[in-house]
């Protein structure tokens, strides 16, 4: 089945994670999505285990996209750009501020060539401000948004997330802001005008961490007692033959859980009753709960979650994640075939399940893969192709 963004095309100019991934979470949902690229390639193309010009994690965030070599330093460049953005419903692009500027390519240029165009523009800190010109990348956002503050060792020290948690953040909020935006232009009927849309890594990761990473600093008149950071209260059980996951902020949980390990007498006891009583005989019950928990293998803990209801998970290696027992009922894990020298790449599907299962996503591209393609389809014949590509301008 198509996608609900079928019919929709998107130029992705943005490059790394924060961008790629947030249109290829529209590609996935149907969009068109022509990747442009520089004839150096997207960065990500080198990063990780790779076969020809793909590397996984490329793969992984650009899966489903044509791909089109273009050099934007020429004029012809511009010009096959400005074609291209005349037909689109989506541009986005993750320059540091004022690149696409000097290139003649601001949003006043974008929105006379198409008034319909939604402008997607991602920035780490902002489009100005103290921090402007700062390159950035996922540590750094870490750093400034209190997420690494979150994240303390036994001494207090700060530690990053070892994931790009915050690129990866901020591709979710840019990619809910564009279908909001087309949204909002579908709704509005007719001739209804595009709009601009500013997405900070910065500001994304500073929401992401606030619900609980800031709960202390959110009251601003009389503000009650500190809780201790949530944070602190989360940790990996020793089990026999690995470590598990366990959860009980609910009391109907605590009770579970230690039903499930045979503990009835700590379900029923009165200071454990209410959450802010676990709290405050943590070093009473968790013991016990740690030496019960060490006595059983992750099997056997999870049969007991399961028979109680209660919230639990064991801790799976990254090579065992794909046989999973619920990863495979949920069919997460799906192959998808590129090239002859690429082969099959395992993927995660697109997590939201619609109502009838999506057509199944299609490759990465190669660097300048379809850029014959996209500009006969912009309207270039064969002897305008094969001028652009002499001139260095397209590379195929």
């Amino acid at each position: 089945m198509a996608g609900p963004l079928d019919g929709i095309r998107i130029i992705d100019l943005s490059q790394i994670v924060s961008g790629p991934m947030a249109c290829q979470m529209l590609a996935d949902q149907g969009a068109e999505v022509i990747k442009v690229e520089s004839p150096g390639g997207d960065p990500v193309r080198t990063l990780g285990p790779r076969k020809a010009d793909l590397s996984s994690m490329f793969i992984a965030v650009n899966r489903g996209k044509q791909g089109l070599c273009l050099d934007l330093k020429s004029p012809d460049g511009i010009a096959v750009l400005e074609r291209l953005a005349s037909t689109a419903d989506v541009l986005v692009e993750n320059f540091r501020p004022g690149v696409l500027a000097r290139l003649g390519l601001d949003w006043d240029r974008l929105r006379a060539i198409n008034p319909r165009l939604i402008y997607c523009s991602i920035t780490g800190f902002g489009p100005d401000g103290p921090y402007q010109n700062v390159r950035v990348y996922d540590p750094v956002i870490q750093a400034v948004s209190g997420i690494a503050a979150s994240q303390v060792d036994k001494e207090g020290t700060p530690g990053l997330v070892r994931h790009l948690v915050a690129d990866k953040v901020t591709a979710l909020t840019a990619a809910q802001a564009i279908t909001a935006a087309l949204l909002r232009r579908a709704l509005a009927g007719g001739d209804a005008p595009g709009e601009r849309i500013e997405v900070a890594m910065l500001d994304a990761a500073v929401a992401f961490n606030w619900p609980e990473g800031m709960y202390n600093h959110s009251f601003v008149d009389d503000a009650p007692d500190a809780w201790p950071e949530y944070g602190a209260q989360m940790r990996l059980w020793k089990a026999a033959d690995g470590q598990v996951a366990i959860g009980a902020l609910q009391t109907a949980e605590f009770i579970a859980l230690t039903r499930s390990l045979g503990r009835d007498d700590l379900a029923d006891d009165p200071r454990f009753q209410t959450s802010a009583g676990r709290i405050k005989h943590q070093r009473e019950w968790a013991p016990q709960v740690s030496a019960e928990i060490a006595r059983r293998t992750r099997a056997e803990l999870m049969a007991g979650f399961v028979a109680n209801g209660a919230v639990g998970g064991p801790v799976v290696q990254l090579a065992d994640v794909p046989d999973d027992a619920q990863v495979q009922h949920n069919r997460i894990c799906i192959e998808v075939a590129h090239s002859e020298t690429v082969g099959r790449v395992r993927q995660a599907r697109a997590p939201a399940r619609f109502g009838a299962a999506l057509d199944p996503p299609g490759p990465a591209p190669h660097l300048g893969e379809h850029g014959r393609q996209v500009l006969a389809a912009a309207g270039y014949d064969d002897a305008a192709i094969a001028a652009l590509v002499e001139r260095g301008v397209v590379k195929l």
